[in-house]
């Protein structure tokens, strides 16, 4: 009889070979520098990971952005700005292609700075010279100073809370020259020199007014700037009136310890705004947001809001699609996912963890699709029943209470295969840095290992890897079958229907990133 050994059944020998290791030394598929680029801006956060510190983030990214196309590199900008909602990555990017390509950075500035927090990011980032230069730039300062003049006196009003630089130091800086007195006057009493009061706007008017007695009426203006004064409960109802949806999901404890809600009208205005869909899709708000705003809530907080906040989780998911055929939904609840989402940033540091985001979606999946398989997994399948009508954070809550162990991706694919399962849409939620068993580069992966079993007997399936952490490798190779794609945005959702539907083909992700119009 010939040789078993050589001669053995073909199945699995088909799988692509690993090309590289990934942070926990285990065989992995690197990525092209555009997908590896789009991945790492789409989950980088500039804070420290379980594996990667905040430094080397920032450092691979710069590197990356360095040696793509100037073009890709603006399309990034924007899709990472508008569909993932990120905040550092996007003007660090913008950094780096101002210095690449003046004319498309000028296009690409308006898209993503679309707010003073994002003005005094890209200027932070620009001055510490972690993309080459310590200074603006002619170009850069113009789209400054274009930025502060055509800004509403709202936005600016708004952006000059936060330091770091203040909104004071960006105009000291970049000199903007006003068209009008009132922007003449604004700006000087925003650097805090001698400025015409009667010339300023009515709104700052209002502000100076209350501020020193000669108005009893709440000024429509962020509460920071009220913080030092002492308001009635009466007042810090008029604030909660008047504070857009982010303000007041981030505020709730700081109005109920002033006492803002004891009118019900106050809370059923809260209510009805918490829980508005506009609103919720204007806030651009994460699922993830309202996680962490729920479990920081303070048990003094009336359950009227605590309920809108529940509706409002239901409403940022609500673009969840129905799958056709049998979806399963594999959460990675290993040790290396009760990380921050956004990683350990000192006192800013959420409380909301990888594996809360792996829950939520699988919660939010299973919401949407009843009959969909949960299995979440380290080095092995954990065993969990979640009902559907069951809230969307209840069963992210008992998804995230597994958590711990070694990770190894292959897990439930190998328990598809063991029990001969079938699976139309399979989508995996994870760091991707499996760690076992191990395998030597060289050779297919664990996971695609798996992979190819499973597809010797459904064909037509379809993996979907939805990466939440910037460590730029992956368990599943890139091909017609297999969609990697990272972010903990839910525009992921609309990405995984467009795969699953057949209408998402060859390109990916990176496909869609380069469709995004400039």
């Amino acid at each position: 009889m010939a040789n078993r050994s050589v001669f053995a059944s073909l199945r699995g020998r088909f799988a692509p070979q690993a090309d590289t290791r990934n942070a926990a030394g285990a065989a992995a598929y690197d990525l092209t520098a555009t997908h590896k680029l789009a991945q790492l801006a789409m989950t980088g956060t500039f804070g420290s990971g379980y594996y990667r510190d905040a430094q080397a983030q920032a450092s691979t990214l710069i590197e990356l952005a360095r040696t793509i196309a100037p073009e890709f590199l603006a399309r990034a900008a924007i899709h990472i700005r508008e569909k993932g909602h990120m905040k550092d990555t996007p003007a660090l990017l913008l950094a780096v292609l101002s210095g690449r390509d003046p004319v498309l950075f000028a296009r690409t500035f308006p898209r993503v700075v679309t707010s003073g927090r994002m003005l005094r990011t890209f200027v932070q980032i620009m001055r510490s010279g972690q993309t080459g230069r310590k200074s603006l730039g002619s170009r850069p300062k113009a789209m400054v100073q274009d930025w502060l003049n055509r800004a509403s006196d709202q936005q600016l009003l708004a952006a000059s809370i936060e330091q770091a630089p203040s909104l004071a130091d960006v105009i000291r800086m970049v000199h903007p020259r006003p068209g009008n007195a009132q922007r003449e006057a604004f700006y000087a009493w925003l650097i805090d020199r001698p400025a015409d009061v009667s010339a300023l706007p009515s709104v700052v008017q209002d502000l100076l007014a209350f501020r020193a007695g000669m108005s009893e009426r709440v000024p429509a203006v962020p509460f920071q700037l009220l913080g030092s004064l002492q308001l009635s409960p009466e007042q810090w109802g008029e604030v909660a009136r008047m504070a857009s949806w982010q303000t007041l999901r981030q505020g709730l404890n700081m109005l109920a310890r002033n006492g803002a809600f004891g009118e019900p009208a106050v809370v059923t205005h809260v209510a009805a705004v918490l829980r508005d869909p506009e609103r919720i899709r204007a806030a651009k708000a994460l699922p993830y947001q309202l996680l962490a705003t729920l479990r920081a809530l303070d048990p003094s907080v009336s359950p009227v809001l605590r309920d809108a906040l529940h509706d409002a989780m239901e409403c940022a998911v609500a673009n969840v699609p129905r799958f056709g055929g049998r979806v399963v939904v594999c959460p990675d609840v290993s040790a290396s996912m009760l990380s921050p989402v956004t990683g350990y940033r000192g006192s800013a540091t959420t409380t909301v963890q990888c594996i809360d985001v792996a829950a939520l979606v699988a919660a939010a999946i299973k919401r949407s699709n009843p009959k969909a398989c949960i299995l979440p997994f380290e080095r092995c399948v954990r065993a969990i029943t979640l009902e559907a009508r069951d809230t969307i954070l209840t069963n992210a809550r008992r998804l995230a209470e597994l958590g711990g162990g070694g990770t190894d991706c292959a897990a439930p694919l190998a328990w598809l295969n063991a029990r001969h399962e079938m699976a139309d849409l399979i989508v995996f939620v994870s760091d991707n840095q499996s760690c076992g068993p191990a395998h030597a580069k060289g050779t297919p992966t664990g996971m695609m290992r798996e992979w190819t079993k499973l597809k010797a007997r459904n064909p037509a399936a379809r993996l979907v890897c939805i990466d939440i952490q910037p460590y730029g490798t992956v368990q599943a190779a890139e091909r017609d079958d297999v969609l990697n794609i990272g972010g903990f945005s839910d525009a992921v959702f609309g990405q995984m229907a467009e795969f699953a539907s057949g209408r998402m083909e060859a390109t990916h992700w990176v496909g869609q990133i380069m469709a995004q119009p400039l």
